[in-house]
């Protein structure tokens, strides 16, 4: 013991109940733990019982090794958090052989577990009424964080950088519970950003007179991105690839070549969206603007009649329409008249799987439409039989490379309008309500300075989740997605825009540009049906957070569920997910094609070209196999020769993968109901 006793270098002491604890230690190393019994004499304090703790067991030993210890030691330290009768107790003790001791404030924690850990206001992490040292406030959080499930080191790293950054564990551990501390929430800012570009004015744009009056009596002059279009060659029939941020004015864009060669009498307009809902709102605006300039229509399905109850008119000047509408209308053989220009709105969806083969198959099929219409002989399968094609987008990974597979002109304009603040918390799925409520409410109750409430957009992963949330929403909400019918879905619009509701609760799959002019995004979850959020889905979304007209600044929300998942089959946690999106970057936008999707665009080419069939498969952006393809629409009966068969021609017109005819074939063979074939297409496509 005396060997030891000589190489100390501080002698720690704590005071615990009717004991003393006594550390030594070395080069910061701890030699051991023993317990000290003081014992009242008339010449005061002495030690008493002196106990070595050696793990379960306690080695007595004499009272005078202690002393021993303390005369060698280079320093004596008493820890604060011991109570000051005791201390003084300690001290007499200590006096009594000409030692003294200072009072220390160390980390309570580490004291009790008999580690000397020496703390200051600038070093310690604060915990309840006390102050703890950086590595017992780490051990707590990763207990609490146990608690919660597996947490990526990501997600860890971040809450260590924060507990670090503000010295509250308690604070930190509160955003494991759904609290809402915007300081400790916030993980950057998008700042809004202007590019420099010379306006020009309405009156001298070069557009038919009746056009050109219209935006005199709204605009003095275009917005930058518009602008820069025009001065791109826009009103001389260029291609364009338009690229820019939500709110910056792209469908005017559209507008602006469409309508004009319209009113010239140089062909109609196709304006194309992904969805029904942006579809319909999309006529709407159309009626409203230009409805006593042109005839406009709208084209949502296969169906005649669309869900607000009116005929589609294929004369029209302008037909707004769905990807998979006017893809119908050409499987089909459908005559869609003269086209002179054609909008593709959300071009980036070419790039999602399951479905973005589809629009690349459209631009092809709809180009040879057009060539074929205006009579072109040639070889040339760029030209698009001279209508003008305008692609517009948000968010492109790969702008350059796009704009080069689809023949256009980048226009690319790099502006946010407002500021954009992007916050964290963790939260379960049983919590998020309940975050995203205070969330509503604190938003609603906020007005710009442009006089208008905050109103916030909640996505999540699933339709029955749109209504849950809504109903335990306090303030106004209501639920937003595509099985609501027409009228549903344009009363909440119009609340909406009224601002009488203070949030809408809606799927991922609306992300793609309906009009509700929100200043807050809140992401319940993370996921679009039981696929994670890519980085260009999530920046698409996150870009409906404020807009200049109503906002001075957006807010996101990302609701995060410690390892949480919506299907056996993720590989990752929504906590790691979170990350990697706030990380991430763009991915570059180009469809995704396997065996099925090849054989369905090679076989709706052949519907709509024949023998031309192969020069249409060459147009598009992603590889098709062709051969390959076409050796499978052999097999499976899909065609004869280069001619579509009558079960090639159902096949492609309700845009059937082959596996799925396939299914519906036994099913009409086995002589099952509708229902029971439906049943067994779907349970085939959750397996």
């Amino acid at each position: 013991m005396s060997e030891q006793a000589a190489r100390v270098e501080t002698l720690f002491l704590h005071g615990t109940g009717d004991d003393v604890l006594v550390v030594p230690s070395r080069e910061g190393d701890r030699l051991f733990r023993a317990k000290l019994e003081l014992k009242a004499t008339d010449a005061g304090p002495r030690p008493g019982r002196f106990r070595v703790l050696q793990d379960a067991q306690e080695d007595l030993r004499d009272p005078t090794e202690f002393v021993e210890i303390a005369r060698r030691a280079d320093r004596i330290r008493i820890s604060e958090q011991t109570p000051a009768a005791q201390r003084q107790r300690i001290r007499e003790c200590l006096s009594g052989y000409q030692l003294e001791a200072t009072t220390v404030r160390t980390c309570r924690l580490c004291a009790g577990a008999g580690r000397y850990s020496p703390i200051t206001e600038e070093t310690s992490i604060s915990h309840g009424e006390d102050r703890i040292c950086r590595r017992c406030a780490r051990e707590e959080l990763e207990r609490q964080l146990h608690h919660h499930g597996a947490m990526t080191g990501a997600a860890r790293q971040r809450l260590e950088e924060l507990l670090f950054e503000v010295g509250d564990l308690d604070r930190i551990l509160d955003l494991l519970k759904g609290q809402l501390d915007p300081d400790l929430t916030k993980v950057d800012e998008m700042d809004a950003t202007v590019q420099a570009v010379d306006p020009v004015p309405v009156d001298e744009l070069d557009v038919h007179p009746r056009l050109r009056s219209y935006l005199a009596g709204r605009y003095d002059e275009l917005l930058p991105v518009q602008s820069r279009s025009v001065n791109a060659g826009l009103l001389e029939g260029q291609d364009q690839l338009v690229v820019s941020a939500t709110a910056t004015g792209k469908t005017l864009v559209g507008e602006l070549a469409g309508i004009d060669r319209t009113l010239r009498g140089e062909g109609k307009l196709l304006f194309l969206v992904p969805l029904v809902a942006l579809a319909n709102q999309t006529y709407d605006d159309f009626r409203e603007a230009y409805g006593d300039m042109v005839d406009v229509t709208l084209r949502v399905g296969g169906s005649r009649v669309n869900d607000s109850g009116e005929r589609f008119d294929p004369s029209a000047d302008v037909v707004v329409g769905t990807y998979e509408g006017i893809d119908h209308a050409l499987r089909t053989g459908r005559d869609l008249g003269d086209v002179g220009t054609v909008v593709i709105d959300e071009v980036h969806t070419i790039a999602e799987e399951g479905r973005g083969h589809r629009l690349d198959g459209l631009v092809s099929r709809l180009k040879y439409y057009c060539e074929q219409r205006a009579g072109s002989t040639d070889d040339d399968t760029t030209s698009g039989g001279g209508a003008q094609w305008i692609y517009l987008s948000a968010t492109v990974g790969n702008p350059e490379q796009l704009a080069a597979g689809l023949d256009a002109t980048l226009v690319e304009f790099e502006e946010r309008p407002v500021p954009i603040e992007r916050h964290l918390t963790f939260a379960d799925g049983m919590e998020k309500p309940d975050v995203a409520n205070t969330l509503v409410k604190r938003e609603y109750d906020h007005e710009s300075s442009k006089g208008y409430h905050g109103q916030t957009i909640v996505f999540t992963n699933s339709r029955r989740r749109c209504h849950e949330i809504a109903r335990q929403l306090d303030y106004s909400a209501a639920p937003y997605h595509a099985g609501l019918d027409y009228g549903q879905r344009k009363s909440v619009e119009r609340r909406f825009l009224n601002q009488d509701l203070a949030a809408v609760v809606t799927t991922a799959a609306l992300a793609a540009g309906v009009d509700f002019p929100a200043s807050q995004v809140v992401f319940d979850s993370l996921a679009m049906g039981i696929e994670w959020l890519t980085v260009q889905e999530f920046e698409q979304m996150l870009g409906r957070a404020g807009r200049p007209d109503y906002h001075d600044r957006g807010r996101v929300y990302l609701l995060v569920e410690p390892d949480g998942v919506y299907h056996g089959s993720m590989e990752r946690t929504e906590d790691e997910v979170a990350f990697q999106l706030l990380k991430g970057e763009m991915e570059a936008v180009r469809p995704r094609y396997d065996g099925a999707a090849g054989v369905e665009e090679t076989l709706a080419n052949v519907v709509v070209g024949g023998t031309a069939a192969k020069r249409l498969n060459d147009r598009m952006i992603g590889e098709v196999p062709t051969t390959h393809a076409l050796g499978k629409c052999l097999e499976y009966g899909f065609v004869d020769g280069l001619e579509p068969t009558d079960l090639g021609r159902a096949v492609t017109s309700h845009f059937l993968a082959p596996d799925d005819a396939f299914r519906i074939l036994e099913g009409i063979r086995a002589d099952e109901t509708p229902y029971e074939i439906v049943a067994r297409v779907l349970l085939a496509e959750e397996r």
